[in-house]
């Protein structure tokens, strides 16, 4: 097997199997801005440190057939048949907040992985990799500014 390929093996499994190996949760709070249209749709996923998919922590948005608005990330998880098993809910209104927690592997923090978040709203402009956050001890805490949709997206680590 190529080295990419394991280390994204390595870090699906360490997010799809969190029991197994050292786990922390990680709560994210995205803060919507009053963008004036519908429903956003969102993808928070995470990617290693050369760009590649780990893994999915949450879609916001029922219907798949939306899903390809989230471009980068509908573009990077592809291939990952498991990407929505227990990850997705409804989409979340302008000036709302979505809370959402998971379980991530210690090795996936200060390990050079970046939390990504795409938007999508209906009748509006698509914002692939809205906000990229590094996943490290040192972001934990500080909110980050979206580009178009989202004020700002925070994570915490537990």
């Amino acid at each position: 097997m190529s080295k990419p390929l394991l280390t994204t093996l390595a870090a699906a499994c360490a997010l799809a199997v969190p029991a197994l190996a050292h786990s922390r949760q990680v709560t994210l709070t995205a803060q919507l801005k009053n963008y004036g249209g519908d429903g956003a749709y969102l993808a928070a996923y995470l990617t290693d440190a050369k760009g590649a998919y780990a893994g999915t922590l949450w879609v916001a948005g029922g219907k798949a057939k939306y899903y390809k608005h989230l471009s980068d990330w509908n573009r990077l998880s592809s291939g990952d048949a498991k990407r929505l098993n227990g990850v997705t809910g409804a989409s979340v209104g302008a000036g709302r907040t979505l809370k959402v927690t998971a379980n991530l592997a210690d090795a996936l923090i200060d390990a050079g992985y970046e939390i990504h978040i795409d938007a999508a709203v209906e009748d509006m402009r698509d914002s692939p990799s809205e906000i990229r956050i590094p996943l490290t001890t040192g972001n934990a805490g500080k909110p980050q500014a979206g580009k178009q949709y989202l004020q700002s997206l925070t994570f915490q680590l537990q």
